[in-house]
This record gives structure tokens, sequence and C-alpha cells, in this order.
């Protein structure tokens, strides 16, 4: 026994010095968050879900180069630059904000390398053949809007959202489904993400008097806008997207945003969903998870999605691994095309299917709506 296990390790120690063994290289993403600007409110709980991944998935070390964007697309564009030019990542994930994912996708899309954004960021046609999306699409979430107006009864709608691509495509989506349903856009007013006021575009939306305002922004910038709508008197209901769906909305909004209406992925409230609901596992394991490390009460959404871009890795990774070596371009082309195929994948914030031809792959079974009650999210039966 003796005699063939050192016949053994010597053969095995031959084939290393002729490289015919060679290691296994470590999976290296680059991460581009806003972990400074506007945007923190979502980078930060990213940041630290992502603290929480374990050092190896699908059998693999994976190691995470986080860098700050400063809510800032300069910034991503360099982070994008260094992720692809001396990191020699495998997958890029981010940015956390819409503006900031966009002005990374030309880089990573260069270099043939994965982009999971953690933002619901459009680009022009044909030109997301290595974007992939986290976030729901922004259709698959004004279905859900829409779904809800019609139960109460609205026919008129307020607009106002942000100027940049984040406002534009949500205009376009929800003008677009609330159409078909009846539902029109009587008045639609934009703001910069830096403004402090919105005290005009407020009077000219409420002197309108449509039968419920939407209001568009992210974190804790979407409280501003929704008390000064209140605060000009507009008694009707008040919608927020989902990039709205987090603490600082009524941390920063107090008694405003009281009754409010906020469209969600299933991610925040897993133990309100019904037991069959496809995300009910996935999103009380991710909360449970995170506040077992960062307190009751400290997760939001974007958290979330580190949480089922892990989801992702574990599923993509070991089918990868049949094609190519980590820090390989045939590597990098065979996690896009594991991601095209990986079929129905339950995540905490819903229910994903990319195919080749969509890359954001959200169903319509996804969208939940919450409402503000006594400062916290409830479920809407």
């Amino acid at each position: 026994m003796k005699r063939l296990t050192l016949k053994t390790l010597a053969a095995a120690a031959a084939l290393a010095l002729l490289g015919a063994t060679p290691a296994m290289a470590d999976v290296n993403i680059g991460v581009s968050l806003s972990l400074t600007g506007p945007g923190s409110g979502l980078g930060i709980p990213m940041q630290n879900q992502f603290k929480t991944w374990p050092a190896t998935i699908g059998g693999e070390k994976v190691n995470l180069i986080i860098l700050d964007d400063a809510t800032d697309p300069g910034k991503g564009v360099t982070n994008a630059r260094r992720f692809v030019t001396e990191d020699k990542v495998d997958m890029i994930i981010g940015s956390c904000i819409t503006t900031v994912a966009a002005a990374m996708a030309p880089i990573a899309a260069e270099a043939k390398t994965v982009q999971l954004a953690a933002s619901p960021v459009g680009v022009p046609p044909g030109q997301d053949q290595w974007l992939f999306r986290l976030p729901q699409g922004n259709d698959v979430m004004a279905h859900a809007v829409v779904e809800h107006m019609k139960k109460q009864g609205i026919k008129t709608v307020g607009f106002l959202g942000y100027t940049d691509a984040y406002g534009e495509l949500w205009l376009k989506a929800f003008t677009a489904v609330g159409e078909k349903a009846g539902i029109k856009v009587i008045a639609a007013e934009r703001f910069a993400r830096t403004d402090t006021s919105v005290t005009p575009q407020a009077l000219k939306l409420t002197g309108a008097n449509p039968d419920a305002m939407l209001i568009v922004a992210t974190g804790s910038g979407a409280a501003m806008p929704h008390k000064a709508v209140v605060e000009r008197g507009f008694k009707g209901k008040i919608y927020q997207t989902h990039a709205a769906a987090t603490p600082d909305l009524m941390r920063i909004g107090g008694k405003d945003v009281e009754g409010s209406f906020v469209v969600s992925g299933p991610a925040m409230v897993g133990a309100q969903l019904p037991d069959n609901h496809p995300s009910k596992k996935a999103a009380m394991d991710f909360l449970a998870g995170y506040e077992k490390a960062y307190g009751v009460g400290s997760a939001n959404q974007f958290a979330g999605h580190s949480y089922d871009a892990r989801l992702v890795l574990e599923k993509v990774i070991p089918v990868a691994l049949k094609k190519g070596k980590p820090g390989t371009p045939e590597f990098r082309a065979a996690l896009k095309d594991a991601m095209e195929t990986m079929g129905r994948t339950v995540f905490s914030h819903g229910v994903m299917n990319w195919t080749a031809q969509d890359h954001w792959g959200y169903t319509n079974e996804t969208g939940v709506m919450l409402k503000v009650v006594d400062g916290k999210f409830v479920v809407e039966k």
C-alpha cells in the first residue's frame, strides 16, 4: 500500500512539473457601487450583503474587487476600465445607479465581459449582449402598478420623475402599459437628482388634479418630491417605484408618506407572502441572513440584489468551468451563455428567466405592491 502511494505521488508530481494539471484560477468579480454620494443608500447595503458571501461559490474561490463609483458616471467608467484592463475580471457587477451602469456598459461590452447591473438600465436595441439586469424591468413593475391602479378606479395620473434615464424609462413604460388599461398620464414634470426642491413642479401637478401621482426617484431622494406633493395639498393616491422601496422613504418622509403605495420585488416582505409564492423561501433566507449580520430592519431591496447575484453565480460557474478556465475569454463567454440558458430561476426578487433575446428576464408574477402603514411596508392583499 505504501509503495502504491509513493508511485502515485511521484506521478502526480511529474504531471505538475509538465503543466498537465495546472491549478484552477480564482474567479474574479469587479463590483462598482455608489458607496458615497446620493446613491450611497443603495450601494452600502449591497456592499454589506457581499460581505456575507461565502469564500467559494460553485466549488471555486471567488474574489470580489469592490470599488466606489461615488454615484458618478465618470467614476463608474474609470472603475470598469480598471476591471477589464488591470484586474482581468470574469464579470462586472454594478452599478446600483442607472446612469452609472449605463456609462459602464460600453466598456464591458467591448471587453466581452458580462455586466450584471444592479439597476434597471436601458441601452439602445442590440447593445445589451453582455448586459444583464438584477432589478426588475420597468415594464414588469409598471404592470403591477397599473393592475393596482385599476382596482383603485384610477384613470388619470400625474408623473414626477428624474430627468435622467431612470425617469425616462419609467415614463415610457408606465405610459404604454397604462394606456392599454385606460389610465392616462395627464401631466408630467421632471427634476434632477441633485435638486433640493420641486415646488414649481408640484404646484403644476396638483393643479392638474390627477387621480394619483407616480413619483420616480431612488432611495432617500424619493422622499423629497413625495413631501412636496403632499405639502402642496394633493389628496389623491401616491405611488413610488421599486427604487424607493427602502427604509429611507419612511425615515425621511415621515407622516407624509403614510398610506402611499410602493411597487417592489418580494425580497423585503418574505414573511408576508403567501406560502405558494415562488420567492417566499429565498426572500426569507435573504432577510434572515442580512438581519442576523446587521440588525432587524436594516435590509433594503438593493441588498437583495447582491443575494440574487450569488444565486446566479452558484448556477452558472459550474457550467462555465466546463468550457474554460477563469481569467480567459472562453470562461467569460461561457458565463454569458450559461446565464442565457440557465432557465427559470427563483430569486429573492422574483422569478428570472433570461434568454439570448431577453436580458431583463423577470416574469409578471414578480411585482408586489406595498403600502406604508405606521412607518413600515405592508403587502397589499
